[in-house]
């Protein structure tokens, strides 16, 4: 284990059996190859955050996954659909207090068009140049290139025009379709999920990636997770960070099964951070969820490869719909970083530093 935790912290690139060896890693051990890649890769003592809003246009949706208790079906009450100046105010919200990113997202709408996302993203674009508008998960643009009947380049390529400018990587869950066929069966396949990506890659548009662990998968689906991102990342170079987290059960209806691993902590969250540092040799930043798993953990993160502390993002509904809350500031986030002796800097979506050149 210590050959592997060396060759790993020098950046030699991990075999899947490798990779999962490290789960059997001690987790101080890891922690500090973790950091040493970390300190390799970003050699400088700076630490970065993001000031944005996630602003969840929609919780209407057609997918009705397991793990979600933020969606709500076509017919029910508490349905909602944002209207284009409710989305302004809370960009103009945003913008007040420095934020750069606009984050929006939401459920897998039946009938909403690819042009009312058009006319978003114009008035946004137009009332806000400085925003960077980093939008619509690979479910929801192949949910858009069905419900108009137009290829996915296409329904990017519009996008684009309208003023996208990057994409969440929402919707990934694990990349291994025995997975989603019990947590999201109504989702589209991971190669589905992959062939967004690479298409938006090629088009100029930067991604992140995501993984929702600690639930029905195994340990070997985590690894082949991340896999699918580091081989599409070897061809295409567009994912520009990765964020993990663990599933919050809270009143979910995934939280009823008895075969769940379990593995939603603290510790769980450290390890899985480290062994994603290592092992995605090519994505260049790792960020340390705390909005899953509180201010401390999530600083602590930084110890645990991570160079980014996320984004303060204003509002949360999808995580705190299943009874995790936490919340923040950017105050906060300097804090945090300053408290481990690194310099803190506020960082656009694509990791440029804000008011760099």
């Amino acid at each position: 284990m210590t050959d592997l935790l060396s060759r790993a912290a020098q950046g030699a690139r991990l075999t899947p059996d490798e990779g999962l060896a490290l789960f059997d890693a001690p987790l101080l051990e890891l922690g500090l190859a973790a950091d040493a890649r970390c300190r390799a890769l970003h050699s400088g003592e700076t630490r970065t955050y993001a000031i944005g809003r996630n602003i969840n246009y929609t919780n209407i949706c057609t997918s009705c996954c397991a793990f979600c208790a933020f969606y709500r079906g076509v017919k029910s009450r508490e349905g909602y659909l944002l209207s284009i100046n409710d989305i302004l105010t809370k960009v103009a919200e945003m913008v007040a207090v420095g934020g750069t990113e606009m984050l929006l997202q939401g459920g897998l709408h039946p009938v909403l068009p690819l042009s009312w996302f058009e006319d978003v993203f114009r008035a946004v674009a137009a009332t806000y140049p400085e925003v960077q508008i980093h939008a619509l998960s690979p479910p929801e643009i192949l949910h858009l290139a069905e419900l108009e009947g137009v290829p996915v380049p296409d329904v990017l390529a519009r996008l684009r025009e309208a003023g996208l400018a990057s994409i969440p990587g929402g919707g990934a869950e694990i990349l291994v379709d025995r997975v989603r066929s019990l947590i999201s069966p109504r989702k589209y396949a991971a190669d589905q999920w992959l062939s967004v990506m690479r298409e938006a890659h090629r088009q100029g548009l930067p991604t992140t990636a995501t993984m929702m662990y600690g639930h029905v998968e195994s340990l070997d689906e985590r690894i082949a997770h991340l896999e699918c991102l580091r081989a599409l990342q070897d061809t295409s170079g567009g994912f520009v960070g990765f964020i993990p987290w663990p599933f919050q059960p809270g009143t979910t209806p995934l939280a009823r099964r008895n075969d769940l691993t379990g593995d939603g902590g603290g510790v769980g969250f450290l390890r899985m951070l480290a062994i994603s540092r290592l092992y995605l040799d090519n994505i260049s930043h790792p960020q340390s969820s705390w909005v899953t798993q509180g201010l401390k953990l999530g600083q602590l993160g930084l110890c645990f490869g991570a160079d980014d502390l996320g984004s303060t993002m204003m509002e949360e509904q999808v995580v705190s719909a299943a009874g995790t809350t936490y919340h923040t500031n950017a105050d906060t986030l300097r804090h945090l970083i300053a408290d481990l002796g690194f310099r803190p800097a506020q960082r656009t979506t694509t990791y440029r530093l804000v008011g760099s050149a």
